[in-house]
Order: C-alpha cells, then structure tokens, then sequence
C-alpha cells in the first residue's frame, strides 16, 4: 500500500505527555498516516497507551535507549510513507491544516528537503518570534527547523544517511539540514503551521542540555567543516560553552573537562564519517541566517532545486 504520510513519535517516560500526542493525531485520520511509536527504552510500557487513545500506532521498543537520534532514523527506515512527520511526545497536533500545508508544500516542489513547524501553546497561541526557526510571518527559507515537530521527505532524508545517531539528542536537525542544503535541498519554515508544544519542565536537565548542545555542535565541526574552517572553530565552539554556562547561570564546574573527553571519544567516528561541505553551501547557510529569504520568491527566482 502507497502511503503519503507516516507519524513518528519519540518518547521516554513519559506516558500522560504521549497518551495526549497520540490522540492529537486523530485530527488527521482522514490523511490515513501510519503511526509508529519509538519507546527510547521506558520503564512503562507505552504499547496500552495508543490503544487508550484510540488510535492505530505500531511500536518499537528499545530497551538499550540509544537515543531520539536512532529512534528517528529507524521509525523513517521502516516507515511507508512517502512524507514522515516526527514528533517528540510533548507535540500536540491543534488541527489538520499545519500538516496539510506541509505535505503541500513538498508535493509541490522537489527541491524541498524538510518542513519546519511553529510552536504554540497548548490553547493555540504561537510561541514569542523570537522562539521559533524565524521571525518571519510567511513561509522562508530557514537554516533549519525546530525538532519538536517537522516533515522530512523519506527518500532524502535517506540518501543522506539520516540523522547522526552519535548525537543522541540535541543538535542532530541542525547538522543534518546543513548536510541538506550542501546537497542543494532546501528547509522550509511555515510561521502559520502550528503545532503545541507542551512542555514539562520537570523533564528538563539544563545542565544536561547544555552540556550535549555543546558537544555536538562541536561534533557538527568534525563532521562538516572544512579544515580551514575547523581550525578556528571547534575552539570557538569549545569557548562557547562557557559563555554560554555564564548567560543560563548554570552550575557545571566540571562540564569542561566532561566536553573534552566526549570531544575526545568521538573524534575517531567523526573523522571516519566526515564530510566536509562546500564554501557555498556555508556562504548560504549565513545568508539565511542573516535575511529573511521567503519561500515564494525564492521559487520564483529559481533559488530552489528540484530533482
């Protein structure tokens, strides 16, 4: 059976957040998805759960808990849809429309590698401009989407090899819409598309945020930028850290060295993996952190490849 879209969610221990993911998606049962839960290795098991929310999801457990990373990989390996949606639990799905214009968006145009989604609360009301992917008001290219909630087009996202399951979690979007757009695809952000995104902030470690942010953004160096560049900016990345300790008041006295050694481990994968991209492609990526480059116009310029 031809599918156009299939549902992934990553979860862990976090049953109630799941359960009210699950039943947001019946908002678009008439897209008839696939649904497909990755449990990260949960002390529960969440298998009851879709069957409460009424909903038909097949899930896949792995009791080694290798991370949101490899569980987005698998769930888009084994998925059949043509467009997979992944969602992290505390997602919630307010209507249809943000995942019909989605899926529009990426019929219509080739040269679209994935979608970003905006956060909103759970009542609808969009997060502050300065929280999402972009400010702007209308569909713009972005440098890459916010993880909670987005749209990949299955056949890129495996040609490209996916996300780097060395990561874990945090950063692994960013790093792969870079290795998108050297590939000359496109990420593509609708400020209009709203999906909730409710957080529990008990489920939150800062310090363990702040922590694999800076490691794999230094990762992301090691796999992706040429030497040149490298040189001077996984020190850059390295320093980072620590402003970045000081501006969220973070209390890690030891993370540094925790930075290095993890720095350290993953050296041998990286540089085995590494690939580095084009001087155009980090040329583009700043302009797109720089300007507000929307959608529409760039297609009528022809700024977006197709296949």
């Amino acid at each position: 059976m031809n599918r156009t879209l299939t549902v992934g969610i990553t979860t862990r221990d976090r049953p109630d957040a799941l359960a009210a993911c699950l039943k947001s998606v019946r908002v678009i049962a008439h897209l008839n998805p696939e649904i497909i839960v990755f449990d990260d290795g949960s002390k529960e098991d969440v298998r009851t759960l879709a069957l409460v929310a009424g909903v038909a999801a097949r899930v896949i457990r792995d009791e080694s808990s290798p991370g949101t990373a490899a569980g987005r990989n698998r769930m888009v390996r084994e998925a059949e849809g043509e467009f997979v949606m992944l969602l992290d639990d505390d997602a919630r799905l307010i209507g249809a429309a943000a995942v019909e214009e989605a899926i529009g968006v990426m019929r219509a145009d080739p040269g679209v590698g994935a979608v970003g989604f905006a956060q909103a609360e759970g009542d609808g009301r969009p997060w502050p401009a300065a929280m999402q992917p972009s400010p702007a008001q209308v569909p713009t290219l972005v440098t890459a989407f916010i993880g909670f909630a987005h749209v990949i087009r299955r056949g890129r996202f495996l040609q490209l090899g996916g996300y780097r399951e060395m990561f874990g979690y945090q950063g692994e979007e960013k790093e792969f819409c870079l290795r998108l757009l050297d590939a000359g695809f496109h990420t593509v952000y609708l400020p209009q598309a709203l999906v909730a995104h409710v957080v529990d902030p008990r489920s939150r470690d800062p310090r363990r945020y702040l922590r694999f942010v800076a490691r794999n953004d230094c990762l992301n160096c090691l796999l992706n930028d040429p030497f040149w560049r490298l040189l001077w900016m996984l020190p850059a990345r390295y320093a980072l850290y620590f402003r970045m300790r000081r501006g969220w008041k973070i209390r890690d006295p030891w993370g540094g060295w925790w930075l290095i050694r993890q720095i350290a481990a993953g050296l041998p994968a990286a540089w085995r993996a590494r690939r580095p991209v084009t001087r155009e492609t980090l040329k583009e990526w700043r302009a797109l952190q720089l300007e507000q480059r929307t959608y529409h116009a760039a297609r009528e310029a022809d700024g977006i490849r197709g296949d």
